[in-house]
């Protein structure tokens, strides 16, 4: 065979040789521009004083989040809020609260959706329904305040508004198979009617207009009740979808269109080492804050608020659900199934044979 013969047969295996370096370097540049792509993103969140929606806010050094060493249970206020016809130096009340609660080392999750007629006692202020405490005193005092009523440090916020929330729905392709249990309807004429609330009953897939209508709406006989419930229903789909290997691939995507509307506390480095806890983390279980059983009802200036009975009991319910799992597969119970069967009718039948019953 001459060496001209040789190099032609030679020739397609450099190519292909060529070809997979190439396709090695195209994949580790995609996820170098995709790192550094949510690196900044992700730092955005964390807003200098100048474009913070919480400027007018001075630290307290009462109020300053414990730090998450990163073994220790970590807790994270997520906060929404309606920013409509707010002027720069005014902050909303928090229209939604919900606490995630995670142990990195059982990777367990809980959330708690925190009622937000809730009166309880803010630092610094007068007793007043738990949401206005991010008015009266930003993230921080809101941080302490929700974390006093459930026992919890709250190391970490997010907060996000009705835009926000949309952009990261979208983002992620929406949520599919999604049952909404009633018909919603309630119309919103701010805004030129942008808010209006119209769903029908049945599965369906919701965009960010839709699934913002389904987390909103509360005007119904248990109002904020249900409300939360659903929050927290939407936020386990959301969860689930997020762990989705494409959705992981589409984070910078991701990242860069809910930016402009969240802000948070976090530092890019915690937030990586959280979204690596996420991945491997179930939501284990979920509650309202404080349950039926510990609300009673207050008249503060006519107006109708909700009490805690117990302030202890509330603090005990709140460790009880944290040791819950309700994924867990409920141990057999001795003598069940089969092995009760066999006992039973056969154990019952021998039991009056010896006693010389025919």
């Amino acid at each position: 065979m001459s060496r001209s013969q040789k190099n032609k047969k030679k020739k397609p295996w450099k190519w292909a040789l060529f070809g997979g370096l190439v396709a090695i370097a195209a994949v580790v540049a995609f996820f170098v521009y995709q790192g550094v792509g949510v690196y900044n993103g992700l730092d955005g969140f964390s807003k200098p004083k100048e474009e913070s929606r919480f400027s007018q806010f001075e630290e307290v050094a009462e109020e300053k989040p414990p730090e998450w060493e990163g073994t220790e249970r970590v807790n994270i206020l997520i906060m929404g809020g309606d920013n409509r016809g707010l002027k720069k130096s005014e902050t909303a009340r928090s229209d939604s609260m919900m606490v995630v609660s995670v142990d990195p080392v059982t990777k367990k999750a809980h959330l708690f959706s925190v009622l937000r007629d809730t009166y309880v006692d803010i630092e610094g202020h007068e007793d007043g329904r738990i949401n206005t405490a991010l008015a009266l005193g930003g993230p921080n005092l809101a941080m302490k305040t929700i974390g006093g009523l459930l026992g919890l440090d709250i190391q970490y916020y997010v907060y996000t508004d009705f835009e926000g929330f949309k952009s990261l729905i979208d983002a992620i392709g929406g949520i599919q198979n999604f049952e909404v249990e009633k018909n919603m309807n309630y119309v919103d004429n701010a805004d030129g009617n942008r808010y209006d609330i119209h769903l029908k009953k049945g599965i369906q897939d919701l965009d960010g207009t839709t699934a913002l209508q389904y987390v909103r709406f509360r005007h119904d006989a248990m109002s904020d009740f249900t409300r939360t419930e659903r929050q927290r229903k939407l936020l386990n789909a959301v969860a689930d979808k997020m762990k989705n290997g494409w959705n992981l691939l589409k984070m910078k995507k991701i990242v860069d269109s809910i930016q402009p509307y969240v802000e948070s506390n976090i530092e890019v480095s915690d937030m990586i080492k959280l979204a690596q806890l996420g991945v491997q983390t179930h939501i284990a279980g979920q509650a309202q804050v404080p349950p039926m059983e510990l609300i009673g009802d207050k008249k503060v200036g006519g107006a109708s608020v909700l009490s805690v009975r117990d302030d202890s009991e509330l603090l005990q319910f709140v460790q009880d659900e944290l040791t819950k799992d309700t994924t867990a597969t409920p141990p057999a119970v001795a003598g069940s199934g089969n092995a009760t069967e066999s006992n039973g009718t056969n154990g019952s039948t021998n039991g009056n044979t010896a006693n010389g019953s025919k």
